[in-house]
């Protein structure tokens, strides 16, 4: 019986002090975590997406995330306030890139094309809905 009790306590206080912790755990963890495991996670349980640490625009330099197009030294030295450009959009931009084997420029470009096709707009601007008036 005091076995039992004993080892319940030490599950117990396990789960808390990993609950307590959890933002330095999952900050420590997660370059640990395969990106294929990430991005089913983020997919399936939209929760933990809020556990990513905050990028910043130096770490996004260093990701690949600017061109010529697209410079971020420009924001660094204009002493820009942001953190960094959106966390959503820049994951799915770098991994368009290791996917598609694309600059970061094309990238952008295909995500962009992908945001339209999911709000119903097709590549020329128009929107895909019949009931939509174009003209009048």
């Amino acid at each position: 019986m005091l076995y039992t009790a004993s080892i319940i306590a030490l599950v117990l206080l396990f789960v808390l002090l990993a609950y307590y912790y959890r933002a330095r755990l999952s900050s420590m963890l997660a370059p640990l975590v395969p990106s294929r495991v990430k991005d089913y996670l983020s997919s399936h349980f939209p929760r933990l997406s809020f556990y990513r640490p905050l990028q910043t625009w130096d770490s996004q330099r260093e990701q690949g995330l600017s061109s010529s197009l697209f410079d971020i030294e420009s924001n660094l030295e204009a002493g820009d306030s942001r953190s960094g450009l959106d966390p959503q959009g820049a994951e799915e931009v770098r991994r368009i890139m290791a996917r598609e084997g694309v600059s970061f420029d094309q990238a952008r470009l295909i995500r962009h094309k992908l945001l339209l096709s999911r709000h119903g707009i097709d590549p020329s601007g128009m929107p895909t809905d019949p009931k939509a008036i174009t003209h009048l």
